[in-house]
């Protein structure tokens, strides 16, 4: 399964299918406790993003080689969160106690997302609560599902009712991206080809802006990193951070702060892109054209650029601008109401890790590199676009399994094979290493994860 899902992402890429041959996969295909094929999602995304590495790699004179992606070492990746280690301790859990399932009024349930403060704070005055999760079960209780689904998000909070799949097919947003490729690949504006020098790792010299934050792009930006990109993540002291993913997702980055609302940051930021590659963001789509930072600005200021976009629900349709996070697709989209059936749970259940927004971060390191490789043949500004809904899509057309609980699960052997030990920012770093194994050109993290803003917005230091 996993081999055909890989050679299924690299022709709708439109490129050369022939290429998957380069790759092995080895290892046990044992899932994860899912009804999902979520173990075929992880290796065939991590595989596809390795092989567009290795073709990038051969267009800058490196050697054909065999790569080989363990898929019990995927499946460890996807949940690289989980298993993180600062200093052999569990770093401290941020998650918000609010955050989570609730029944309805209606005879319904619906998920709260609320771990970053002003999110939790939105919803209290909302539901006119105290900030307990008995007092918001019961003022949830006054709801019915739908209703305050939109009432939530039309205040800009983060939340989604559980639906079934069928529900989910016949609902406008899903019907809007229906029809959409996973991965969206295309031209957006004229340059010269900028053919990539002779070097010893894919990547290198690519410099890469990362203005993401969670999982799922910095997840595509710490993936260009381990290929030997200059990634610079640009936060900003007034936006939340969920600390254990900063340190997850930043490794191999440069770490810095830009505020774009001031006249300072946006000269910061313009100076940065004039020596950009690769453009990264996972806001609403159009959330920084106020900026001057969407994509068709940008293509036409800084002619060759690639420009990435990360969202929720896609890039089109009703729900488009919608605020989201990987286990409120899940719940939007029915994945939710399924594995609760298949455990079987009283409510809704989850996948086994947070499958779409690892998934839809590599297959957009994925479709970076090609983007690159494209410029560097035929030139051009390209524009890459994915998002958690179409990902989430993707996994529902694989085939179904029954769900197993036992001898599933990775066990502490198997956690400590696929981990390394490096001196970071926050304490000695115990962390799930890349996964393909690509000996001629083998990833790694060149920079250790450091906190937010600890360098100066520009390029090139310690690199």
């Amino acid at each position: 399964m996993a081999r055909a899902l890989l050679e299924q992402l690299w022709t709708q890429a439109g490129a050369d299918v022939d290429f998957c041959q380069r790759l092995q996969f080895t290892g046990s295909d044992i899932q994860l406790p899912s009804t999902f094929a979520v173990g075929t999602l992880a290796s065939a995304s991590i595989a596809a993003q390795a092989l567009a590495a290795q073709q990038l790699w051969e267009t800058r004179g490196g050697v054909e080689q065999q790569i080989r992606v363990d898929q019990r070492h995927a499946l460890a990746m996807f949940r690289s969160e989980r298993y993180l280690r600062i200093d052999g301790q569990v770093p401290e859990d941020t998650w918000s106690p609010l955050t989570g399932y609730y029944p309805t009024g209606d005879g319904r349930w619906i998920q709260l997302h609320t771990n970053f403060p002003h999110h939790s704070a939105g919803v209290l005055q909302i539901l006119d609560s105290a900030a307990t999760r008995e007092a918001v079960a019961a003022a949830i209780l006054r709801w019915k599902a739908e209703e305050l689904e939109a009432v939530l998000a039309q205040a800009g909070m983060c939340a989604a009712m559980i639906r079934t799949e069928q529900e989910w097919a016949q609902h406008p947003q899903a019907q809007a991206i229906a029809a959409l490729p996973v991965v969206e690949i295309r031209r957006i504006g004229d340059a010269p080809v900028q053919r990539l020098p002779s070097a010893t790792r894919p990547l290198l010299g690519i410099r890469v802006l990362d203005l993401s934050r969670v999982i799922a792009a910095p997840v595509a930006a710490r993936t260009l990193a381990q290929h030997g990109a200059d990634v610079l993540a640009v936060g900003a002291a007034h936006l939340p951070e969920i600390p254990l993913l900063v340190m997850d997702t930043g490794r191999g980055k440069l770490n810095t702060r830009i505020d774009l609302r001031s006249t300072p940051g946006l000269q910061q930021m313009a100076q940065l892109m004039q020596h950009a590659d690769v453009f990264l963001q996972a806001y609403r789509p159009g959330a920084l054209a106020q900026f001057g930072l969407d994509a068709e600005t940008l293509a036409a200021r800084y002619p060759g650029i690639v420009v990435v976009g990360l969202s929720a629900y896609g890039q089109q349709g009703p729900w488009s601008h919608r605020r989201g996070f990987d286990s409120l697709v899940q719940s939007a989209s029915g994945i939710a109401d399924t594995e609760g059936q298949a455990a079987p749970l009283s409510g809704p259940g989850k996948l086994p890790c947070q499958a779409l927004d690892h998934a839809t971060g590599y297959l957009a390191a994925f479709a970076t590199m090609i983007a690159l490789q494209r410029r560097a043949t035929e030139g051009g500004s390209w524009q890459v676009r994915v998002s958690l809904a179409q990902t989430g899509q993707l996994l529902q057309s694989l085939p179904r399994q029954t769900l197993n609980t036992q001898d599933a699960e990775l066990s502490a052997a198997e956690i400590a094979a696929y981990s390394e030990i490096t001196t970071s920012g926050f304490g000695q770093m115990q962390a799930i290493r890349p996964v393909e194994h690509m000996p001629a050109c083998q990833p790694y993290f060149f920079l250790p994860a450091m906190p937010r803003g600890t360098h100066l917005p520009k390029w090139g230091q310690g690199i």
